[in-house]
């Protein structure tokens, strides 16, 4: 860990520059391209009946969008005002009046008519709810008769046969903790979150290439920095305020490169609205973009080393930074060699770029002095993910890109709760503090005065495929308990995840609005628990950005739902019910006891007991992990890995599939037009000169299919990697398959290889002898 601290915020630039401008056409008329004054005046319409309390969760509270850690209107990257439309498109969960009692309680098949969008906008959970298998409609229920209920079944079940879900919806660190500590004193080890399906690879990988499980840098190392990769991710898009940082960078001389299939509008030019000049005139971002093929990442980075070791050959020092590898570094001979066995055949194949493109990148990174890596789904999202990170880390060390001012490797997370869930202990591999090893049990054991289950828990997927296990089995999953989240719309097979949902005998929602996911039915009872945000929460709350900064945010003075309770405070009476022989142990007297905890039992956390008022934060970690290269690995150094290429077999004729996000949170869906390029929830962005070898127009209806699903679109011709499809995410999940897990991780596969047609020639030639030759074929696809 790290000794020199962050210095906070900087000033931007007072002086325009127009060599950044995107157009000289005032907020650019005309383009496609986000419309922030004209959303911004629609959320205040919408939060109109809660104005006052509105302006203050945004004034007051920690955002609970991304995890940039923007904490009232201020962060501590850049001095001014930060506010961002994902924060505002949230901001109506927190200020909605409750559901209307006969909305709430109408036939079950009325609310089933509804989508995820629809449902949201019903208004706020305002009590516990419970329907029985061939009930019509939820009946209203007291707190003490759901948490009895809920407690008796969790009694008569083999602990194994639960388990706990949390997603990042606001949830903060005290409900992780308290979550993580309420499961293990009932006795499972089945408690999973958000992470799973985004960055647990990054953690997986950060830890055994440099012993971190976070960012080891800071947002405002990219301001200044000489290079700044964006690998597979559209920060602009799920992270919007960060921008402002890119616009910071470029003004510092900083090169900003996008390698991602799709040239995403997004990073190519972007208005930014807390920034006059970028607001008039847009800015420039990305200096350039490297087309890789979906999944051809890891070849790409075989190729940018294989060039640095043949730029060694002809003068040592050119591209590795050896003193910091021979001080710092152990593996590098090994890697060296598998690296210079790789073919450039092979390589082009694999990532779709030119050996000439790869080692022109390569020179680019061996000329700069500093430089960050940042990536998100586009690296994390397959079956290789960890993989994926292990290679970044691989060029950060070789060029010591580690452990100092402007360099690092950062994992941007999407969610402001999510960095602190595992590091609290709501993961099936992690304790508060700690991974799930003997000392961390027995530390932990004496810490809460119970005895721990030592056997491994199952990440959330597994859980739910278990729900279709045989009766007797011992991990047959009986009970479901989720605060938030919709498996029918981030899983893979959709229609599967449905069978597994309604295969548990009972299942709990614990959440602020229903989703679909609360209407599906069980085998026996469905549970609905009204939770507060982090804004009603007593006490406040504390969550941890993607730069490791643990921000205060405070309970803010506005309505409330009146049966709304503290997700902390459920979960420790709920354990307490199903053991009530140690009932202390599990719960707590209010948020700054918890706190008072976690900075027991996670050492890094060591301050957060003082955070207590508005504007209160800290780093763990200090500014830059490893830093002066010294990792807190057992040798303290950094581990190069040699990374074997995937197997990507694509047949002939296909394309590789992967999901995009358009205008949505997460899951939650905001408009069914994507602001960035015009594109529908269901347009299928593919190369116009794919397009028109199959002989599809622009905007022609299509079928992309493969033996997991059909999805049925329309061509939308954009700049992507040619042999490359994008889809959006929830609505093409039923082309990725299930069960597919990244083995080091456990994050499902979000990729895939299917065959797109004209929808005209689909349906015409619909026969069943025709389908089954047609999918006989795609058993070539990746090996499952």
């Amino acid at each position: 860990m790290g000794k020199t601290k962050h210095t906070g915020p900087i000033k931007l630039p007072g002086r325009p520059d127009p060599k950044l401008w995107v157009s000289k056409v005032p907020f650019g008329l005309g383009k496609i391209k986000p419309k922030h004054i004209r959303d911004t005046f629609k959320v205040a319409w919408d939060n109109r009946d809660n104005l006052p309390y509105a302006y203050r969760i945004l004034t007051q509270g920690v955002c609970d969008g991304c995890a940039l850690g923007v904490s009232g209107l201020y962060d501590r990257t850049l001095a001014g005002p930060h506010v961002c439309t994902t924060r505002l498109n949230v901001l109506r969960l927190n200020t909605m009046p409750a559901i209307k009692p006969d909305i709430l309680h109408a036939d079950i098949e009325e609310l089933r008519k509804l989508d995820s969008t629809q449902l949201r906008k019903l208004g706020r959970l305002p009590y516990p709810l419970v329907r029985k298998k061939g009930d019509r409609a939820f009946r209203r229920a007291s707190w003490d008769e759901a948490l009895e209920r809920i407690a008796a079944k969790i009694r008569g079940i083999d602990p194994k046969q639960l388990a706990f879900y949390l997603t990042a919806r606001g949830i903060t660190n005290e409900s992780y903790y308290a979550a993580a500590k309420a499961a293990r004193y009932i006795g499972t080890n089945n408690i999973d979150n958000a992470s799973r399906i985004c960055h647990s690879p990054s953690k997986t990988a950060l830890k055994r290439s440099l012993g971190i499980g976070a960012s080891s840098c800071n947002y405002k190392d990219w301001i200044g920095t000489d290079v700044l990769v964006f690998w597979g991710s559209v920060a602009s898009n799920n992270q919007p305020v960060s921008t402002k940082y890119m616009y910071a960078a470029k003004r510092k001389g900083t090169k900003i490169i996008v390698i991602n299939p799709y040239r995403e509008p997004g990073m190519e030019g972007y208005w930014i609205p807390s920034i006059p000049e970028s607001a008039l005139f847009g800015t420039q971002l990305a200096d350039d973009f490297y087309q890789v093929n979906i999944g051809g990442d890891i070849a790409f980075m075989h190729g940018i080393m294989k060039a640095w070791f043949d730029m060694e050959e002809e003068r040592p020092g050119s591209a590795i930074d050896h003193a910091f590898v021979r001080e710092h570094v152990t593996g590098y001979e090994e890697l060296k060699n598998h690296v210079r066995l790789q073919e450039w055949e092979e390589l082009e194949r694999s990532s779709g770029l030119s050996r000439e493109r790869m080692k022109e990148f390569a020179g680019l990174l061996a000329r700069s002095r500093s430089g960050v890596f940042v990536w998100s789904m586009g690296l994390t999202q397959h079956r290789f993910g960890t993989d994926n990170i292990s290679q970044v880390a691989n060029l950060a060390l070789l060029r010591g890109f580690i452990g100092r001012e402007h360099c690092g490797v950062m994992p941007i997370r999407g969610h402001s709760g999510v960095q602190g869930s595992g590091e609290m202990g709501a993961d099936p591999f992690s304790l508060p503090g700690g991974e799930f090893t003997e000392g961390d049990i027995e530390r932990l054991e004496q810490l809460w005065g119970f005895d721990l289950p030592r056997w491994q828990g199952d990440i959330v997927g597994v859980s739910l495929e278990n729900a279709m296990l045989p009766e007797e089995h011992e991990r047959k999953l009986k009970v479901f308990y989720t605060s938030g989240g919709n498996f029918l719309e981030t899983m893979p097979d959709p229609d599967f995840v449905r069978g597994c949902l309604e295969n548990v005998d009972v299942r709990i929602h614990q959440d602020i609005v229903l989703n679909t996911s609360t209407l599906a039915d069980a085998r026996e009872e469905v549970w609905v628990l009204p939770a507060m945000t982090r804004y009603e929460q007593p006490g406040g709350g504390t969550s941890t950005s993607t730069e490791r900064m643990v921000y205060f945010s405070p309970e803010i003075e506005g309505p409330r739902i009146a049966e709304a309770r503290p997700e902390w405070a459920i979960y420790g009476d709920l354990a307490a019910r199903v053991k009530p022989e140690n009932a202390a142990a599990v719960r707590f007297r209010d948020a700054a006891a918890i706190r008072e905890e976690i900075a027991k039992a996670a050492p890094n956390y060591e301050g957060i007991q003082h955070l207590c008022k508005r504007g209160d934060v800290f780093q763990w970690g200090g500014a830059w992990l490893c830093e002066g290269g010294v990792c807190p690995t057992p040798d303290g150094k950094g581990r190069l890995l040699p990374i074997e290429l995937p197997e990507r077999r694509k047949p002939e004729g296909r394309f590789y599939a992967t999901t995009r996000r358009g205008k949505q949170f997460n899951s939650m869906v905001y408009g069914e037009i994507d602001p960035f390029n015009g594109a529908g929830r269901y347009d299928v962005l593919i190369p116009a000169e794919d397009a028109r070898d199959l002989g599809i127009g622009d905007g022609d209806a299509v079928v992309a299919y493969n033996r997991h699903g059909i999805f049925h679109g329309r061509a939308k011709f954009e700049p992507l990697a040619r042999g490359n499809i994008g889809l959006y995410w929830p609505e093409s999940n039923a082309l990725f398959p299930k069960g597919v897990y990244e083995p080091f991780a456990g994050i499902p596969e979000y990729n895939s290889y299917v065959v797109v047609e004209k929808a005209e020639t689909f349906h015409a030639l619909k026969d069943s002898r025709y389908v089954e030759k047609r999918v006989a074929e795609l058993e070539l696809e990746t090996p499952e």
